[in-house]
C-alpha cells in the first residue's frame, strides 16, 4: 500500500466517501486520510454534509391548497380577500360595493359629458350654414373688390326691360375709395374727349354696395340733428334706429340707413364730419348676372300663363282638362309675383346703398357720482341671490326633464350585471 505525502483533493475525498474509487486508489487514499490530521477533519465535514443530506425529505402536498394558501395570506397579512370555489381561487381587492359606485360614477361622468358636449355638436351643425354662407358673401365681394380695383368696369349687359317698365340707364362716374364701389360710372372717352358711343345692348353694371361706418361724436344732441338733416337732404331713410341711454355710461346710435347710389359718396362725405372716424368698410355686389336671369325666367313664366290663357278660352277639352288649366295658371302666376318681388327688391338694393351707422359720443366721467344708499344695495343684493336660486333650480329641472329618460336607460342597463354579480356573490358566500 503506497501512502501518498501530498494532501489529497476535496474531489477525491467525495469519491471516497461515495465508492467511487478503485481498490487502488482508495487504498492509497484512505491511508493518508489516516495519517493526516488535515484531510481526516476534511473528511468528517464532508460526510457529515453528505449524511445531512441524505436524511433531507421533501415534505407531502397538504389535502388542499385552499387551505394552505389561507393560512400563508393570514401569516403574512395581506388585505386580499380569499374567496374560495370549486374551480380556481380568486383574488379580490375591492368588494362588489366599490365596483358597483365605481361602475355608476364612470357612467354617470360619461352621461355628464355627453349632456354637455352635445348642445355644443348641434349649435356648430346649425352654425355651419350661416358660416358657409358668409363665407361665399366674403368671397364675393372680394372678386368684386379685385374685379374694379383699377376704376374700368368691364362692359356687361345692363337691365332688361321688365314688369315695371324700362329702368333709366344713365352714364355713371367712378369715384370714392374703392375704384368704382362708392361713386358713379363714366363711359369710355374718345379720342376727341367726347363719350365715346356705347355698344348695343351694352350699360353700367348693376352692383349693390354696402358701407360700414363708426364714428365717435362729442356732442351727440347735435350729431343726431345733423343725421337727420342729411338724410332729408339726400332723399334717403333710415331702414332700422336704436338709441342707448345709460346712466354713467356714453349714448350710442347705430342705425341701418338707405341713401340713394347717385348720391352715396356725396351722403358719406357728410357723415364723416359728424366726428372722428372710428371704423370704416365699404363693399360692393354685382347682381347683374342675376338679375338677367330672373328676367329671363320671368318672361318665359309670363309666356307660359299667356299660352295657358288661350288654351283655358278655346274650351274644347274636358271639365277635368279645364281645371287643370286653371290650376297650372295659377301655380304660374304666383311664381310670376314671386319673381316680380325678387325684382323690385334686386333693384331697390342696387338703387339705394345700405350704409351701417355707429355713433358713439365721448364718455366723460362725472367728478362725483352719487353712490347707492345701503337699503338700495341690500335690496339689489337680495334680488341677485334670488335670481340666483331660481335660475340654479331651474337649470337642474331642465336638466333632469331633458336628460332624465337617458340617465334612468343607462342605470337600467347598469342594474342588470350588477345584480348578477350581486346574486352570484351571495351564492358563493352561502356555499363558503
Amino acid at each position: 500500500m503506497n501512502i501518498t505525502a501530498q494532501h489529497v483533493t476535496p474531489e477525491e475525498v467525495m469519491a471516497l466517501l461515495d465508492g467511487e474509487l478503485l481498490a487502488a486508489d482508495a487504498q492509497s487514499v484512505s491511508a493518508h486520510v489516516d495519517d493526516c490530521a488535515e484531510c481526516s477533519k476534511l473528511t468528517e465535514q464532508l460526510r457529515s454534509a453528505s449524511q445531512s443530506l441524505s436524511a433531507w425529505k421533501v415534505p407531502a402536498l397538504p389535502a388542499r391548497m385552499e387551505d394552505s394558501v389561507a393560512e400563508l395570506a393570514a401569516k403574512a397579512g395581506a388585505g386580499a380577500e380569499i374567496k374560495k370555489s370549486n374551480l380556481f381561487i380568486r383574488t379580490s381587492f375591492w368588494s362588489w360595493k366599490q365596483w358597483t359606485g365605481l361602475s355608476a360614477g364612470a357612467a354617470m361622468a360619461l352621461l355628464f359629458l355627453v349632456a354637455i358636449f352635445m348642445p355644443v355638436e348641434q349649435a356648430h351643425y346649425a352654425a355651419s350654414p350661416q358660416i358657409a354662407s358668409s363665407v361665399v358673401a366674403k368671397r364675393e365681394e372680394r372678386q368684386t373688390f379685385d374685379r374694379y380695383s383699377d376704376g374700368k368696369p368691364p362692359a356687361t349687359p345692363g337691365r332688361v326691360a321688365g314688369a315695371g317698365g324700362d329702368r333709366d340707364k344713365l352714364p355713371m362716374k367712378v369715384g370714392g375709395a374703392l375704384g368704382g364701389l362708392i361713386g358713379d360710372y363714366a363711359p369710355p372717352q374718345g379720342l376727341d374727349g367726347q363719350p365715346a358711343p356705347a355698344e348695343e345692348g351694352v350699360s353700367a353694371p348693376m352692383i349693390a354696395r354696402t358701407v360700414s361706418l363708426a364714428i365717435m361724436v362729442k356732442d351727440f344732441a347735435a350729431s343726431r340733428s345733423s343725421l337727420d338733416a342729411i338724410l332729408t337732404r339726400y332723399h334717403a331713410y333710415s331702414a332700422q334706429l336704436s338709441v342707448s341711454t345709460r346712466e354713467n355710461a356714453p349714448r350710442g346710435l347705430q342705425a341701418s340707413l338707405r341713401i340713394p347710389a347717385s348720391a352715396l359718396a356725396a351722403a358719406v362725405g357728410e357723415l364723416k364730419t359728424l366726428g372722428r372716424v372710428e371704423k370704416e368698410s365699404q363693399s360692393g355686389e354685382e347682381v347683374t348676372r342675376q338679375h338677367e336671369d330672373l328676367i329671363a325666367r320671368l318672361r318665359n313664366s309670363r309666356e307660359t300663363e299667356h299660352r295657358l290663357r288661350e288654351i283655358l278660352q278655346q274650351r274644347t277639352g274636358k271639365i277635368t282638362d279645364v281645371l287643370k288649366v286653371e290650376e297650372e295658371i295659377a301655380r304660374v302666376r304666383g311664381e310670376i309675383e314671386e319673381m316680380e318681388a325678387e325684382q323690385k327688391a334686386l333693384e331697390h338694393r342696387v338703387d339705394f346703398a345700405a350704409v351701417e351707422l355707429q355713433l358713439a359720443e365721448e364718455y366723460k366721467a362725472q367728478l362725483n357720482p352719487l353712490a347707492p344708499s345701503v337699503a338700495t344695495r341690500i335690496h339689489n343684493a337680495f334680488v341677485a341671490g334670488y335670481q340666483n336660486i331660481t335660475e340654479t333650480l331651474l337649470g337642474i329641472l331642465l336638466f333632469f326633464v331633458e336628460y332624465g329618460p337617458a340617465l334612468f336607460i343607462w342605470l337600467a342597463i347598469l342594474a342588470l350585471p350588477v345584480g348578477l354579480m350581486w346574486r352570484r356573490y351571495r351564492r358563493i358566500s352561502a356555499e363558503a
